[in-house]
């Protein structure tokens, strides 16, 4: 599907692969003794902290593992051995040999985390071999991308589910759960984004890059000086997604998108390394700070912040408001009138997540205690793990993250445009109109 087209044609799910999926998390009894089998697809940080997380699990098996680094493969290996498992088969034969391991057929699952670039190409080759696809964040970094993640689940009738844990973050739910009660009202305006200051991240060792660097050094910068726009959206909008029923009676119709001048990293690798360091003279696309406004189809709008090239502490910054109350997590505050205690004031949020901390997290605190990032780890990988054993879609399907998704290509052509309104696909094919909220409702999962 190319670029700017807002139809496909419907191929009907259960036209191939033959998997009994559901359109919602329905509880399916008795599968507490089927166990999940699973292959990872890049085992370097992320992917070896799934690793690590799911075999805590005794309904998981893995036979194979895959990076195109030998010895990234052989720790994940050892792992799945000292938990008591058969050492997996092992792919290390290229970037392609990802092609390999999902074609085999002791799979219901692969697990990918892996440079953007790689995601839709692995994810369609999971689904088109008959195995979910669990996609780490972005889901894809284009609008071509996002299509064919949409149309390879249709036609070959598999899910596809984007991992991203934000949305299982526990004032999140929280949050959600308050919502859900009515206590903000209507909801007319939300804020999120994402505020982390990456440039360790983006030059490890010191201000290096590219081949011989560290970590996502290696290709993460790349993205930087090639690329202006809101680059990493899922963290923030996937729980105000699910805060606004986006695809489920709500969705997102155009954005449009603007970008202060670039000059944090060059500042940052002056300060490390001198001017007259070769770093020093690249000029970088991303603008410091990207802000992109949303307008949805019920009437809401979302801010979204993008600023990664600055010094400044870790934060998100949600933001929901509505005819009744706000919250902000910034400062970990709420305010619901009639309710707080004093008029116009900030209270504390505490004493609210205690009140309605969401029913996941009463069933499942003990088992998400030690999950990475605070915990919210365990619930998106239990989650893509039950989704396997019920045979249903996932909680944050296929559609979702195109939605959110598609947000950094439509940002990129906004700003290069003048900060022109960009249309949303509506890759739901007008199915969003009767969808229903089906994101954590009660303790399914």
């Amino acid at each position: 599907m190319k670029e700017g087209m807002n139809r496909r044609e419907f191929v009907k799910a259960s036209a191939a692969a033959g998997l009994a999926v559901a359109t919602a998390p329905n509880i399916v009894k008795g599968v507490d003794d089927r166990k999940a089998k699973l292959g990872f697809i890049g085992v370097g940080g992320r992917g070896t902290g799934h690793l690590s997380l799911l075999l805590r699990r005794k309904d998981i098996e893995v036979p194979a593992v895959c990076d195109i680094k030998k010895d990234a493969v052989d720790r994940a290996s050892e792992l799945v051995v000292k938990s008591g498992r058969p050492k997996p088969t092992g792919y290390t034969n290229g970037e392609e040999d990802f092609r390999n391991l999902v074609v085999r057929d002791d799979l219901d699952g692969v697990v990918i985390s892996t440079p953007w670039e790689w995601h839709v190409a692995m994810a369609v080759a999971a689904m088109k071999a008959g195995k979910y696809a669990g996609v780490e964040v972005p889901a894809a970094t284009t609008i071509d991308g996002c299509w064919d993640l949409v149309n390879t689940s249709e036609q070959t009738g598999v899910p596809c589910m984007l991992l991203e844990n934000v949305c299982y973050r526990r004032d999140v739910m929280a949050v959600l759960n308050i919502l859900r009660q009515g206590l903000f009202g209507e909801i007319v305006h939300c804020e999120c984004g994402y505020r982390h200051d990456l440039r360790e991240v983006k030059f490890n060792p010191g201000v290096q890059f590219g081949p011989g660097a560290n970590g996502e050094a290696v290709w993460r910068t790349a993205h930087s000086i090639k690329r202006n726009g809101e680059l990493y959206p899922t963290h923030g909008i996937g729980p105000i997604a699910e805060y606004l029923d986006i695809n489920r009676g709500n969705r997102f119709v155009s954005l449009t998108s603007t970008a202060s001048k670039a000059r944090g990293l060059r500042d940052y690798i002056i300060r490390k390394a001198g001017e007259n360091h070769p770093n020093a003279k690249i000029e970088f696309a991303l603008g410091d700070v990207v802000t992109t406004v949303i307008k949805c189809a019920n009437g809401e709008i979302v801010t979204v912040n993008h600023d990664t090239n600055t010094p400044h502490p870790y934060s998100l910054g949600f933001r929901v408001q509505g005819t009744r109350g706000i919250w902000n997590d910034v400062n970990g505050s709420i305010y619901i009138e009639g309710r707080s205690p004093k008029e116009h004031t900030w209270e504390p949020f505490d004493s609210y997540l205690k009140e309605f901390d969401h029913p996941l997290w009463k069933k499942y605190a003990e088992e998400a205690a030690g999950a990475g990032h605070g915990g919210m780890d365990f619930f998106v990988a239990h989650a893509f793990v039950e989704s396997i054993k019920r045979k249903v879609q996932p909680p944050i399907d296929v559609y979702d993250a195109a939605a959110w998704s598609v947000i950094t290509p439509l940002s990129e052509q906004s700003i290069a445009q003048g900060s022109t309104p960009m249309p949303f696909p509506d890759f739901t094919d007008g199915r969003w109109m009767y969808n229903k909220p089906s994101f954590a409702f009660g303790e399914e999962y």
